[in-house]
């Protein structure tokens, strides 16, 4: 058995390097276009660059490829600005270190010059980050969870996802949609375990659905609609039965998730083409409500919370996000990434550990209850800058 790291959902092992052209003047205005050039730009982790297990590296069936080709339909001159890396914190977005990104330090700050450059004509901004920052930093090759380290985490992951989507907001246009994901259960395979393993699953579901739930509060909170794969992969139904051919029947959920992942065939959690299509459905149902409160505009967050971009913080003392700590967009928004569909090509790995009741449930409890306290800081950070700006 490798090490119960690969119980992180969107896990990996290296260091990656995105490759992004950088256009010259010529290319840079036929990549701005005319007037009826649109953008779309996602970020995230490896469930959006598509990494599959298969073939060992990103592919062009994520979602956000998916998502892309069903926009464009509607919307001709949209092109796709593609900055997912394998592998990504929420920490390493703002921060960099995983990917690189030419005359940008992050994937956050490629995304901002590019909103700078394209100011005006984004439409769509979708991200997916999360999974990784506590099950890469605070489970042991033993599988034990470090508590310490799970308080840690769960504080940073909480300011680090506000300011990225604060600074997300503040860089858009009035008509920019924004929109997060929560994320599948591949837990749901120890299933066809055994006994055990079905035990192991039925106490997965509370615990990732707690998980959301905290991630949720913080894309609401800082007024990004929200994309529930989770409901969208069945991910709570253990009622309805269905019959999988070799394996007999099975709850409706663990039918899901072996039909649309590979946690079942490869022990790898990762979507397959099937289920990056169901996960680019959710995305697309999201931003077709665009009719609350207005066509295209993203809705008011009820706590408004827009923390800053500029000041990253660290893992040992987070620091708050204020007000005037965004980065600036317009600093290089020359050097910005042009529309890129798939000049990222990240070869990174990422496994789901063999599950059993004796090693999952204790690290999917931890996961779960320090994500409902992420949840909980995000609002607390957005109701304290809004007290800091009355004041």
């Amino acid at each position: 058995m490798r090490s119960l790291q690969r119980f992180g959902p969107l896990l990996a092992v290296s260091a990656v390097t995105v490759v992004l052209s950088t256009p010259g003047p010529a290319a840079a205005d036929e990549a701005t276009g005319g007037k009826d050039t649109t953008y779309y730009i996602s970020l995230g982790d490896s469930l959006t660059t598509g990494y599959q297990p298969d073939v060992d590296k990103d592919t062009d069936v994520a979602y956000t490829d998916q998502l892309y080709a069903q926009l464009k339909q509607r919307t001709p001159g949209l092109e796709h600005i593609r900055l997912g890396c394998t592998a990504e914190t929420t920490e390493s977005l703002i921060n960099g270190g995983k990917c690189d990104y030419p005359n940008a330090k992050s994937q956050l700050d490629a995304a901002l010059k590019a909103m700078a450059q394209h100011q005006g004509k984004v439409a769509y901004v979708t991200l997916s980050v999360g999974a990784n920052d506590i099950l890469l930093n605070c489970v042991s090759p033993a599988g034990t969870l470090d508590g310490e380290c799970l308080n840690s985490r769960s504080q940073t992951m909480a300011k680090n996802l506000a300011q990225i989507t604060g600074a997300l907001r503040q860089a858009g246009a009035k008509g920019t949609q924004f929109v997060g994901s929560t994320y599948h259960n591949p837990f749901l395979a120890a299933w066809l375990q055994g006994a055990a393993g079905q035990q192991a699953a039925k106490e997965s579901a509370p615990l990732v659905k707690a998980a959301n739930t905290g991630i949720t509060q913080v894309f609401t909170s800082t007024g990004f609609k929200v994309a529930d794969v989770a409901a969208a992969f069945s991910s709570d139904d253990f009622t309805t039965q269905v019959n999988v051919p070799g394996v007999g029947e099975v709850p409706a959920n663990v039918a899901k998730i072996c039909q649309l992942t590979w946690a079942c065939a490869k022990k790898d959690p990762h979507p397959n083409a099937d289920g990056h299509k169901v996960i680019a459905g959710a995305f697309a149902a999201e931003l077709a409500k665009n009719d609350a409160p207005g066509a295209g505009e993203s809705p008011t967050p009820s706590e408004p919370a827009t923390p800053g971009g500029g000041e990253s913080p660290t893992p040992s003392e987070p620091a708050t996000p204020s007000a005037g700590e965004s980065p600036t967009p317009s600093e290089s928004a020359k050097s910005a990434p042009a529309a890129d569909t798939g000049a990222n090509s990240p070869t990174a790995n990422g496994d789901l550990a063999e599950t059993g009741a004796s090693s999952s449930t204790p690290v999917l409890a931890g996961a779960g209850l320090a994500v409902v306290a992420v949840g909980a800081a995000a609002v607390y950070f957005a109701r304290k800058r809004r007290t800091n700006e009355a004041s």
